[in-house]
This record gives C-alpha cells, sequence and structure tokens, in this order.
C-alpha cells in the first residue's frame, strides 16, 4: 500500500525513520519527505533519473518550507521539484551552484570572451562586495529570494567608497550600478547557461536605476585645453594632446599602438574599446600630424603615446600628474584626462555634427549622446531656425 505525504494529517501519521516517503511525480521523478522524529517539520526533496550523472538516481534538498502553512508545503514542494526536473531537462546541472561558483564562472568567461582588464575588474568586485559576504556567497542559486538580494543592495549602497572625490561617502545611483553590472551579469550568465531555472530572485532587485548617469558639466574650452597642455610635461603633453584632438576615451588612448596607425591613408585604428569592438578613424591632416610623430620610429606594437620611461599610461600613471597640469593651468577644480573627452564631444555636438558620428568617433551608442550631450542640439537648431528669417 502507497504511503501518502500529501496531506497535513497523513504526514502526522508516518512514523519517524531515516528514509525519506516517495510520492510518485511522473515516470522516474518523485517528491519526498523525511520525517526524522516525531516532532519537528521535517524535509522536503526530490529525485529523478537523470542520465547525465555517474549514477541514474540523482536527488535534491528543497528544504522545510517552514515559513508557510502546513496545508501548503504539498504543492510548493511538487512545485519546486517540477522546478528542478525542468531544469535537468534542460540540460541544467546535477549538482546545486551558490552565488561564489556563479561569479567564479563569470570570471573565466570573461577571460575566455573579453579581456584580462575586464576579468580582473569583476573578480576584485566580487571579492569586494559579494564574497565577503560568506552568508551570500554560499548560497546556492536556487534559494536566493529577493529580499537577500535587496539586503545586500541596500548594504551596498550604504557603504563608503574607496576612491574619487566622494571617498569615505555613500554611492551615487551611478557607482551603485557600475558595482551591481557585474553580480548582475553573473548571476544572468548562470540562468542562460541552465544552473538555475529562475532569475526571480534578482530580476526586478538588480535592475540598473535609471537616469543615473548625470550629465558631466566641466567644460574645458579650447584655450583652457591649450594651457592644459602647455603646463604638462612633454610625455604627459603629448598624451593630452592626443585627447585634445580625438574623443576617446584615456584608456583607449592610451591602449594604441604604433602599428595601428596607418601613415598612407591617415587612418586610426581604435583597438578594442569599452564596446568591444575596433573601430577605423580617417584623421584630417593637422591631427594626422601628430599620430605620424607619435608612431615615427616605433615598432608596430610600442605602445604610440608612452610615459617617459617608455611604459604605458594607465588612470594610476596619469591621475597625479594630470592633477598638477590642471592646477597649474588654473583649471576649474575637478579637471580630470576624461574631462578633455566631454569637453571634445561637447564642441563636436554644439558644431552641428550629427549624433550618429559623434557616437561612431566617440566608441559609445548614439542613445548616450542623446542622453548627456542631446540638449545641445537645441543651440544648433535655433542657428539653423534664425538662418530661414527672410
Amino acid at each position: 500500500m502507497a504511503t501518502r505525504i500529501d496531506t497535513v494529517s497523513s504526514r502526522s501519521k508516518l512514523p519517524p525513520r531515516r528514509g525519506p516517503y516517495w510520492h510518485r511525480m511522473s515516470k522516474g521523478r518523485y517528491v519526498g519527505y523525511r520525517k526524522m522524529s516525531s516532532v519537528g517539520q521535517g524535509t522536503w526533496l526530490a529525485r529523478a533519473m537523470h542520465d547525465g550523472a555517474k549514477t541514474q538516481q540523482v536527488y535534491k534538498a528543497l528544504g522545510e518550507f517552514g515559513d508557510l502553512p502546513d496545508h501548503q508545503r504539498f504543492d510548493i514542494a511538487q512545485k519546486a521539484a517540477q522546478e528542478w526536473f525542468d531544469h535537468l531537462g534542460r540540460g541544467g546541472a546535477v549538482g546545486a551552484v551558490t552565488v561564489a561558483e556563479a561569479c567564479k564562472r563569470y570570471v573565466k568567461h570573461l577571460r575566455a570572451t573579453k579581456t584580462e582588464k575586464a576579468a580582473d575588474d569583476a573578480e576584485a568586485r566580487f571579492d569586494s562586495y559579494v564574497l565577503n559576504d560568506t552568508k551570500l556567497a554560499k548560497t546556492e542559486l536556487a534559494k536566493l529570494t529577493p529580499n537577500q538580494i535587496e539586503a545586500w543592495r541596500k548594504a551596498l549602497r550604504e557603504r563608503p567608497t574607496r576612491s574619487g572625490a566622494r571617498r569615505g561617502k555613500t554611492r551615487t545611483d551611478s557607482t551603485l550600478n557600475r558595482d551591481m553590472t557585474s553580480f548582475r551579469a553573473a548571476l544572468n550568465l548562470a540562468y542562460e547557461d541552465g544552473l538555475v531555472t529562475s532569475d526571480f530572485a534578482w530580476r526586478t532587485k538588480l535592475r540598473p536605476i535609471k537616469n543615473a548617469d548625470q550629465r558631466r558639466e566641466l567644460y574645458l574650452d579650447r584655450n583652457q585645453r591649450l594651457k592644459f597642455i602647455e603646463k604638462a610635461p612633454a610625455d604627459l603633453a603629448a598624451f593630452l594632446r592626443g585627447l585634445a584632438l580625438l574623443p576617446l576615451r584615456p584608456g583607449a588612448l592610451a591602449a594604441l599602438k604604433a602599428g595601428y596607425w596607418d601613415d598612407r591613408l591617415k587612418v586610426l585604428k581604435i583597438g578594442k574599446d569599452k564596446q568591444g569592438k575596433d573601430r577605423k578613424i580617417k584623421l584630417p591632416k593637422a591631427t594626422a600630424d601628430h599620430f605620424d610623430k607619435a608612431s615615427t620610429g616605433k615598432k608596430t606594437d610600442e605602445t604610440m603615446f608612452a610615459r617617459a620611461d617608455g611604459k604605458s599610461w594607465n588612470k594610476d600613471a596619469w591621475k597625479w600628474p594630470v592633477k598638477e597640469a590642471a592646477k597649474a593651468a588654473q583649471l576649474p577644480v575637478g579637471a580630470t584626462a576624461y574631462t578633455m573627452r566631454h569637453s571634445v564631444i561637447t564642441d563636436l555636438v554644439h558644431d552641428g555634427l550629427d549624433l550618429l558620428t559623434v557616437a561612431q568617433l566617440s566608441g559609445t551608442s548614439v542613445a548616450m549622446i542623446e542622453r548627456h550631450y542631446g540638449h545641445l542640439r537645441s543651440d544648433v537648431a535655433a542657428g539653423a531656425l534664425a538662418r530661414l528669417v527672410i
């Protein structure tokens, strides 16, 4: 005679034992109830036949469901078991995957498909903001709850920043978005790869805050940019001039190799930037002269704009020299290497260049240009309308 576990009264009558009591859901698939003592809630688990396992029988602990009324637990256990069966049917992993394992998989994925820099950045963020929470790191993805993710997000929001002008202060919306990006991507990759059957726990809780990236208001006019360059040491001056001539990210300019410059066609190749793909830019003569000079006499794999010691520029290397040059040039507080890019894009948009071309030159999206610089088009439109007057 089959043992029933689908009602509260039937479960209460079961004698305690180590082995679970099983209820057949479909061929080869069972939901089970383990009652180890006459007191306590008991635990639920699932069992299935699975060809991918070394042994045909595979098991998964589902939990106690102690926060639910007794009469609901069987139905919820069945639902959880079915989600696991569906997961296995889609080729999902038999073993449970934790948050920590999902983060490690994502770093490995970045190393294989993106860049070492991207992988290192994600790994550093996980170490600082995710894996340091031992309880969260050990949580199985299938057991993550929206409340857990919300608590993590709230704690991260209140955690002081470690660098920059806001060092020691709570995170802004834009900073919080950047810190959440890698974690959300790691969990999404696990979901896409079938390691968990639902993204319900983080789908809304890790959603980026809208309109978090405010417009960069600090603008340097052409005279200020020229003075910035004049007050910098020779190696930094060459680097800043490159930023003044093209709307590149400082990191993209620093990564340029001499071999990226085609002297015959006056075409510059920009290696994989933030957008993740190469692009080529045809340069006018005045701009081309600067890149001619920077690449002359160098091997194709040598850095185009190198420091005086021959090493490549990076944000740690240019940070203080840039500050000193900005101070010597009496520029507004907060002027950085990135301010050059913002100022150049501002001029391009204000001078009437179409947003698609600006986006292509800058290595970003039209949406980003529209969001941050679209307000400048009103002046261009006003000028065009003024020329219609007869």
